[in-house]
């Protein structure tokens, strides 16, 4: 028998159990009695223990570590309150479904719930009947299912041979009580006054010195003679191990005197590991000697590692401080220090990786080679900090592969996501139990180089904690100038990152902390217009799916014309992971039928993508809204690349009150009442009857008004929805517009254009106006980008209006 294993971190001893008269763990034959006759509920909450099972009539504390746990437990915090209690069947899984744990289970019933001073719970409970889970219920917030009874074969009472298997479980347990040091002499109390034949059987089950596996098994017996007889097993075998526990202490047993007692306690120690074929303490220092003769390490890293494996060699390897120890020593041996991968410098070669893995990106392409081309000139250069920037699905992540590929260098992601503790980047001093090095020096680590590619994915992601600001701590990793001496907690030496190649992703810059941002350099990773979409879904989404659905080329093909439709009717995104769901699902499609034999046809055609796909979702009207006054198109940056936006404006009678919907920002808002005020103080410039603001309220709306909509950018597009409304006149077909306004008749530039040109050219849009100062970011897109556009360019609100607002009265135009 061992004492009692919990689930918990923190345990209650079997005397603090018996401490209260309700808490005490033995039970009468009446009390068993009164138990069976309990009537089971059809529906029980599931509480899945990791490393332990709970036998009717025993009685254990676990403490809750995980969500649902607490959830449970907090909702069922009633005394009395009974909830069924399985154990898992792989004590790592963190969130345990219903094929993840064991299907016969206990039911229990709650003692007592307890605040532990560490802030966890601690709930006691008492088993009472053996059930299997019929059906699970629910998942969330926690386990439920429904449950039957599972009945239990007892000996009739006057069976003289399973009186005699109690006896002699009751005599081994003592023995094995007497004999094991671990084991509180309390318990020998508790085994001599058990009543109750089966609570002994469980009691004694539920203390063995076994895995959590065979104590399901136990568990699982349906006859209790058969269980006593396995239960006896057991015990048989702890008394044999306890025996040869003494027969190696006494090998070592002699008159010792105090100067004496530690060597001879390592002495006993060695024995033990010798009985076991394991290597000795001395041994496994010595083989850490020689690992440190052949690393590259500096003079004073080498000076830190004899002092502190000398400090280890005085340690009693029994006490915790030793095991953080040899793990520290461990981590100074396994980092690679001073080793380099050697760069290739062929820069054909790396073009040729870069672009057969990533079409397009032509920016980010030039600076990889640019670095190269320097590192191959100068051969000794301190890595650059890029930060690729730009929508989901662009390809920045992926891109880290393709460059540690051309440089011939290890590639290692670390995923920033959430990340809201300070100790993931530094670590945690060797002081706490349970220590460990950051990330980023385990990363190292696991690359085996001091110059791998290092990926540091969504930047922009980092959350500030209870436990520290991380984008405070990645500075100094990130900042060329200091990460030559990375200093973290665990190693507490200095580590050279210089060497590092490390490439962040983000999707917002707005997010990330501006001294952060600052140390890096911003790569703008733009959105895929449709031929680039195509051209990628040809060269890469279609053959990788194909692959991976086990198909050929000679399965399914796709035309450039069916990949066209594809794009252009389900997908509205910038980057690709859209449509390479949908590419997959014609896969599957094609698959489909080669698994049931069926006739289809290999060369897709517009109509099998419609049957595949349904019709189209993204197509949408764009001109129908030319009739009706106070409609124009504008263009918008978002997170997830550009997007075009209606606004519309109605008039209605009242006293000139302006009234915004549609999910409008502050600043959004306020493009709208100065577009207004300019309309008013330039009326009869523009033609309109001034009394007209006073006999009628202004409504301006943004369609798709579940989503927040902020930024100057739609200010012109206002103007102009505004001075539309007022004169009644049409708006020029197939125009977008974007750009900010002031009350003094200016249009200033805004951000994110090739975002907005590319969500222009998806929507067929032809003309575009933008102010004047944004010439220049059209000119560094490339010219086949903007193939079929013309661009006109402003720099006063009068040129917007006689740019986009034709002569023509629209429809049905009313007389203000």
């Amino acid at each position: 028998m061992a004492k009692s294993k919990l689930t918990t971190l923190d345990s209650l001893s079997f005397q603090e159990l018996n401490e209260d008269a309700e808490l005490i763990p033995l039970m009468t034959p009446e009390d068993e009695d009164a138990m069976a006759r309990e009537e089971l509920p059809e529906t029980l909450p599931i509480l899945p223990l990791k490393n332990t099972v709970l036998f009717p009539g025993v009685v254990i504390p676990i403490t809750a570590g995980r969500d649902k746990s607490i959830k449970l437990i907090n909702d069922t915090n009633r005394k009395g309150k009974v909830i069924g209690v399985v154990s898992q069947k792989e004590e790592e899984k963190e969130n345990p479904g219903i094929e993840d744990i064991n299907h016969i289970g206990t039911v229990a019933r709650i003692l007592r719930v307890l605040k532990m001073p560490d802030g966890n719970t601690t709930v006691i409970i008492q088993g009472k009947k053996r059930f299997e889970v019929s059906q699970m219920v629910t998942e969330d917030p926690f386990l439920t299912a429904t449950i039957t009874e599972v009945s239990e074969a007892r000996p009739a009472p006057d069976n003289k041979e399973f009186s005699v298997i109690i006896d002699s479980i009751k005599e081994l347990a003592l023995q094995i009580i007497n004999e094991s040091p671990t084991i509180p002499s309390d318990a020998a109390f508790a085994i001599k006054n058990i009543e109750s034949n089966s609570f002994l059987i469980n009691f004694v089950s539920s203390n063995l010195n076994i895995t959590v596996e065979e104590k399901q098994k136990l568990l699982e017996i349906n006859d209790l003679k058969d269980r006593a007889l396995e239960t006896l097993r057991y015990m048989n075998l702890e008394l044999q191990k306890l025996s040869l526990k003494m027969d190696i202490q006494s090998k070592v047993e002699t008159d010792i005197n105090k100067q004496q007692r530690e060597y001879f306690l390592q002495q006993q120690m060695k024995t033990i590991q010798e009985e076991l074929g394991g290597t000795s303490h001395e041994a496994e220092i010595e083989e850490m000697r020689a690992r440190a003769k052949t690393k590259k390490w500096s003079k004073e890293v080498a000076e830190h590692f004899n002092k502190e494996i000398s400090k280890m060699q005085r340690m009693n390897p029994q006490v915790a401080e030793f095991s953080i120890q040899r793990n520290y020593l461990d981590l100074l041996l396994e980092l690679p220090w001073n080793e380099y991968s050697d760069d290739q410098f062929d820069l054909k070669r790396a073009r040729k990786i870069l672009d057969r893995d990533h079409y397009g990106l032509e920016d980010v392409k030039k600076r990889i080679i640019e670095y190269l081309a320097v590192l191959k000139l100068r051969n000794d250069m301190k890595s650059p900090i890029l930060c690729l920037f730009g929508p989901p699905g662009v390809g920045k992540t992926s891109l880290g592969k393709s460059v540690a590929e051309a440089l011939g260098r290890k590639y290692v992601r670390m995923s920033l996501g959430g990340l809201r503790d300070e100790a993931e980047i530094r670590g945690h001093r060797k002081t706490y139990i349970g220590a460990m090095p950051g990330r980023i020096v385990q990363s190292i680590k696991k690359a085996g180089t001091s110059n791998p590619v290092f990926v540091l994915d969504e930047i922009d992601k980092l959350s500030v904690g209870s436990q520290g600001d991380p984008s405070s701590a990645m500075l100094e990793v990130l900042d060329p100038e200091q990460n030559n001496d990375f200093y973290d907690n665990f190693l507490e030496l200095g580590y050279d990152l210089s060497k590092v190649m490390f490439i962040a992703t983000s999707n917002s810059l707005s997010t990330i902390q501006p001294a952060l941002r600052d140390r890096m350099e911003i790569i703008n990773v733009s959105g895929y217009t449709i031929e680039e979409k195509v051209e990628i879904a040809k060269q890469h989404l279609l053959p990788k799916q194909l692959k991976e659905h086990g198909l050929t080329d000679k399965d399914l093909k796709i035309g450039k014309r069916q990949l066209e439709k594809i794009v252009e009717g389900y997908t509205r995104e910038s980057g690709v992971r859209t449509l390479e769901k949908q590419i997959a699902k014609m896969v599957r499609y094609a698959a489909m039928k080669i698994a049931m034999e069926e006739e289809y046809e290999k060369t897709i055609t517009n109509e099998v993508i419609v049957e595949v796909l349904g019709a189209p979702k993204m197509e949408r009207d764009k001109y129908e809204n030319n009739d009706v006054a106070g409609v124009v198109t504008g263009l918008a940056w978002t997170r997830v690349g550009g997007d075009i936006l209606f606004i519309e404006s109605a008039l209605s009678k009242g006293k000139g009150q302006l009234t915004m919907t549609g999910n409008l920002g502050k600043v959004m808002k306020e493009s709208a009442t100065i577009a207004l005020e300019y309309i008013k103080s330039n009326a009869k410039k523009l033609g309109i009857d001034p009394e007209v603001f006073d006999k009628y309220n202004v409504h301006i709306h943004v369609p798709e008004g579940a989503t927040p909509k902020d930024g100057p950018s739609a200010g012109i597009t206002m103007l102009t929805s505004l001075v539309s409304l007022f004169t009644q006149r049409k708006v020029k077909k197939s125009l977008a517009m974007t750009g900010e306004i002031t009350l003094r008749g200016k249009v200033l530039p805004v951000g994110g254009i090739k975002e907005k040109i590319l969500a222009a050219k998806r929507a067929r849009i032809k003309d575009i106006l933008l102010c004047e100062d944004n010439r220049r970011d059209v000119e560094e897109i490339k010219p086949e980008y903007l193939k079929g556009l013309t661009f006109h360019y402003v720099k006063e609100m009068s040129d917007v209006l006689d740019l986009a607002i034709t002569n023509q009265k629209v429809k049905n135009a009313k007389k203000l």
